[in-house]
């Protein structure tokens, strides 16, 4: 049996869109392609066909991923009134004399380029449970590193 995920209603929605473009999409796309290299003869040396049904078999795998997933999901409410920090918030914090903003995330809706940090990661797991003016410490391959919460954003 599959561990349950957290997730927030945001990020289980794009998930579900993702899996529908996969399936209403490049599905079709990628059986065309196949169906075009199987008619080019000899499947021994096609190396479009190979390559195609590489592209198939990988997309099978992720909508399956993803299926489970969905199946799977534990959609976490965000309660900004707590003033505890928790899943789906977005805090603003003090980092090294520099403000940052980061919005803690299910790991499936992780995207660290764009501050969306897992509840699983490091900086994820020192924010959860503080409240404002309270300083989250985390470990980084050079040493620990801290956080000050500033302020837990709400949104309108």
């Amino acid at each position: 049996m599959e561990p349950r995920r957290q997730v927030t209603r945001e990020g289980l929605e794009e998930i579900k869109q993702e899996l529908a473009e996969l399936i209403n999409v490049r599905r079709p796309q990628i059986i065309a392609t196949v169906a075009e290299a199987r008619s080019h003869g000899d499947l021994r040396e096609n190396s479009a066909y190979d390559a195609a049904r590489h592209d198939q078999m990988m997309l099978e795998r992720r909508i399956s991923e993803l299926e489970t997933f969905i199946r799977n999901a534990d959609v976490v409410e965000t309660n900004t009134k707590s003033g505890v920090i928790g899943l789906g918030m977005t805090v603003v914090v003090d980092y090294d004399g520099v403000d940052e903003t980061f919005t803690v995330v299910g790991a499936a809706e992780a995207k660290p380029m764009l501050n969306r940090v897992s509840i699983e990661s490091p900086i994820g797991r020192a924010l959860v449970g503080k409240r404002v003016g309270e300083t989250a410490t985390f470990a980084t391959p050079r040493g620990s590193a801290k956080l000050v919460v500033k302020e837990i954003v709400t949104k309108s």
